[in-house]
């Protein structure tokens, strides 16, 4: 029991991550010191996607979910198993991930903006 509570844990840890790699930018612009660790944590998110990185917290649900007796996610992944055809349809996939990148990058280019705006108000105050 302790270990299937631990995967699931581990599965909203997974989840959570996700929604900071989509919109952690726009957290940045309220604590702008969070910049540094959306851009790692989006490098990773897009690098298991484009790139193909391994995912430790997949690889630590599976773990889990093996101490439990459970079947492991399957090979696709955490993506494929909880939110492709659960969230949206398996045809929406590159829409998803579409939509994803311009959520970061929308983001990004307003905290660029914000903090030119800072800038010059800083320099012109002093």
């Amino acid at each position: 029991m302790p270990y299937r509570v631990l995967a699931d844990l581990i599965a909203v840890t997974h989840v959570a991550f996700i929604a900071y790699v989509v919109a952690g930018g726009f957290l940045a612009w309220r604590w702008p010191r969070t910049i540094g660790v959306h851009l790692l944590a989006a490098s990773w998110g897009f690098g298991t996607i484009l790139i193909g990185f391994d995912c430790p917290l997949t690889y630590a649900e599976n773990w889990a979910r093996r101490q439990a007796g459970l079947a492991q996610l399957p090979e696709a992944g955490f993506i494929d198993h909880y939110l492709t055809g659960v969230i949206y349809p398996d045809s929406a996939l590159g829409l998803v991930r579409l939509l994803a990148a311009v959520a970061v990058l929308v983001s990004w280019v307003g905290y660029w903006r914000l903090a030119q705006r800072h800038r010059r108000l800083s320099s012109g105050a002093a």
